[in-house]
């Protein structure tokens, strides 16, 4: 089917070209105002030149961001739970340490009595004591401490100073 003929554009219009295969020329100021939407992008002037080369990456901008901001997210779960776990770590220490005072103050009561003042302040640090064994003045104790999915266990011990120059020995 041959299309209408149209009336040829003003020679001095810019956005004009010349089709060689046809010989007609064509000089549609817009795209989308062109009669048969499937000539609408061989219609192109000067200025659309730079707009067609760009046109493939429509969206890819939008794809960056999505990237860029799954990572940082990942990122900062990671450190999160880094976080966390050394938070952990420091809240078992603690208790680890105040439970082995505890239980090294009432050594000499027995190491039933000891054991358990170093659970009532492992409980009171909101830690459990796992071990806890006397020997003379010195108590070892370990404790472990539940923060988010991670449950540290930390030894740490505890008694009278070892001897120093000038002052008596402690009994082992």
């Amino acid at each position: 089917m041959r299309r209408p003929a149209r009336s040829p554009a003003p020679a001095d219009a810019g956005s004009a070209c010349r089709r060689e295969d046809r010989g007609e020329v064509r000089g549609a100021a817009d795209p989308a105002r062109s009669p048969d939407p499937a000539d609408a992008g061989s219609a192109w002037r000067r200025e659309d030149r730079g707009k067609v080369r760009g046109a493939a990456d429509r969206g890819v901008a939008t794809v960056w961001v999505v990237m860029a901001a799954s990572v940082l997210c990942t990122v900062f779960a990671v450190v999160l739970a880094l976080g966390q776990a050394v938070a952990a770590r420091h809240r078992a220490g603690g208790a680890a340490d105040l439970a082995a005072l505890a239980a090294a103050d009432l050594a000499l009561w027995g190491g039933e009595h000891a054991c358990a003042a170093a659970a009532r302040v492992a409980r009171a640090q909101q830690a459990e004591v796992v071990r806890c064994a006397v020997r003379g003045e010195i108590a070892e104790v370990t404790a472990r401490a539940r923060f988010g999915p991670y449950a540290p266990q930390v030894r740490s011990r505890a008694g009278p100073p070892r001897g120093q120059p000038g002052l008596p020995a402690a009994v082992p």
